[in-house]
């Protein structure tokens, strides 16, 4: 008489996840997170983080360039040792991606700039503050004192950039991104559509929204105002920025047309840490990037959100691999999974950085949210190495790749 062999468990048991509050336990993957936070936040809010601009062209094809390649694998290979450690501009991270930055981050969570901040540090991943956003980079440069990257969105105007990078270089950062891809005000129909308008308006139609989200309206908007009193962008430059109430948010933050490259050349100059340039989508301005001295690049789209209708960055991963010289070249735009990650590494990339999902993952658990989504970005990448047959990041290149 034999007896059957034990089954196989298959995936996560069902107890696996009773450390985690009831709202995160039915998060599987990142791409559950957007549903959870459109229950959670008021539409306008949730409009603003989710929408793209004009027809979402760019939106809809920056997810759909990672379904363009599919992965030839390769077998019986030792990957029990497998490390998704990640060297990066003189810096070691404990995995390839980081969390790219977002403006208003403390209207989607509490505190939520500090919440990601002290998730990545906590995780050992790069975290970028945005210059958009409504949290003094002082406080957040203390939470993530290792791993705090600033973003700034810059005007063209000497004594306003001189300003801003001393205030940066005192809150202790060490890495300085410049976004470079809004010479202007996007089109951004989604947030007319959905009631939300810069500077924010309240109204009616916002009131309402929040009390059919109450934790929202309590657990956010009522703890930031008790707290921190109305919310202010803090960080567009040297002082305290307008309320975010202000007409004059339009002005602060819209007239940037005249920015060009003699300004960079400018921050150069006079910024003494690492110099990241955001918002290249040609090789020919990553060429021009690494002759201007930066210390790396990252291929963006803003997510979709200023021209609608630019190309992926994945599609020209390639040949802004061929021109980074001795730069750092990095990605965002459309990541939702480790199978992505990999793609981008394969075809180039050193480090990628997601966006909203990392919002969303605030808006719905706070720090431990951002936590938990990092953790399921990070599993997904340790199993996809050792199904792709990969022991180090290293060893991905083009040929793991064949196209759809």
């Amino acid at each position: 008489m034999t007896t059957d062999p034990p089954r196989q468990q298959l995936g996560p048991a069902p107890n696996a996840r009773r450390h985690l509050p009831p709202r995160l336990r039915g998060i599987l993957s990142l791409g559950d997170l957007e549903p959870a936070a459109r229950r959670t936040l008021p539409r306008p809010i949730f409009g603003y983080l989710q929408g793209g601009v004009e027809d979402n062209v760019t939106v809809q094809a920056n997810a759909a360039a990672f379904r363009k390649w599919l992965f030839r694998t390769n077998v019986l290979v030792d990957v029990s040792a497998r490390e998704q450690g990640r060297e990066l501009m003189d810096r070691s991270y404990r995995a390839p991606f980081g969390i790219a930055p977002m403006g208003l981050c403390a209207m989607f969570a509490f505190d939520g700039d500090v919440a990601m901040a002290r998730a990545a540090e906590a995780a050992g991943i790069p975290y970028v503050l945005s210059g958009a956003s409504l949290t003094r980079m002082e406080r957040v440069a203390q939470a993530a004192p290792t791993c705090a990257w600033f973003q700034a969105y810059i005007p063209g105007e000497a004594a306003h950039i001189e300003g801003l990078l001393e205030r940066v270089e005192k809150a202790g950062f060490q890495t300085l991104v410049v976004t470079v891809d809004t010479a202007t005000l996007a089109n951004r129909e989604n947030n007319v559509r959905v009631g939300f308008s810069t500077p924010l308006r309240p109204g009616l139609r916002l009131a309402w929204d929040g009390l059919l989200r109450p934790r929202w309206l309590l657990g956010t908007l009522g703890r930031t105002l008790v707290k921190h009193g109305m919310p202010h962008f803090e960080n567009a430059g040297k002082g305290r920025g307008v309320p975010i109430i202000s007409s004059s948010v339009v002005r602060q933050f819209g007239l940037r047309d005249h920015l060009c490259w003699d300004h960079l050349a400018l921050i150069r100059g006079k910024w003494r840490g690492k110099l990241v340039v955001k918002g290249l989508i040609s090789a020919t301005d990553v060429m021009r990037a690494e002759q201007a001295g930066a210390d790396g690049v990252i291929l963006s789209n803003h997510g979709g959100r200023q021209l609608d209708g630019t190309a992926p960055p994945l599609w020209v991963l390639p040949e802004a691999a061929k021109a980074k010289g001795r730069m750092a070249l990095m990605l965002d735009s459309g990541i939702r999974r480790g199978t992505d990650v990999l793609k981008a590494l394969a075809l180039g990339a050193d480090h990628v950085f997601v966006g909203r999902p990392m919002a969303y993952a605030a808006a719905v658990g706070g720090q431990q949210g951002v936590a938990h989504a990092i953790g399921l970005l990070r599993d997904e990448i340790h199993r996809d190495m050792a199904l792709l047959g990969v022991r180090s990041l290293d060893e991905l290149c083009e040929d793991h790749l064949i196209p759809a």
